[in-house]
């Protein structure tokens, strides 16, 4: 049964499938399938998924198989939970990478709530890069 992420900071939509006549549990499956998403950048660093509750009743699972595996991978440092505000794929690699990830996400979501289009936004951030690095 394939679940269908609304679309959040992406254009694109991701999806999950769990079979029920897999060897592995369903929440082992929800697990790995978000792990290799996040680690291939199918779902991308900053990405909001759904909420337990939420997956849970789009797969059909019970809500705390949804949670075993959300715990697990947060526990990986593959998700992190900001409270109310969601859960959210983390950042991986260095500290200075998850740093890097994090300033990145923050001007994302800045530069679309002042309105500017991508090439807008990508043109700000190669002026300045060419500046901090003297190109």
């Amino acid at each position: 049964m394939p679940l269908i992420f609304p679309p959040v900071r992406q254009n694109r939509a991701v999806s999950l499938k769990i079979r029920i006549d897999d060897s592995a549990p369903p929440y082992e499956q929800v697990r790995a399938q978000i792990s290799e998403q996040a680690r291939s950048g199918v779902l991308p660093v900053g990405y909001r998924l759904p909420t337990v509750r939420g997956l849970a009743e789009s797969l059909g699972l019970a809500v705390n198989t949804v949670a075993k595996a959300y715990r697990a991978l947060e526990g990986d440092g593959v998700i992190e939970t900001r409270g109310r505000l969601g859960t959210y794929v983390a950042a991986a690699g260095s500290a200075a990478q998850r740093e890097a990830s994090t300033a990145a996400q923050a001007y994302a979501d800045r530069a679309r709530r002042l309105g500017l289009g991508e090439e807008e936004a990508l043109s700000a951030v190669r002026d300045a890069l060419r500046a901090a690095y003297g190109e």
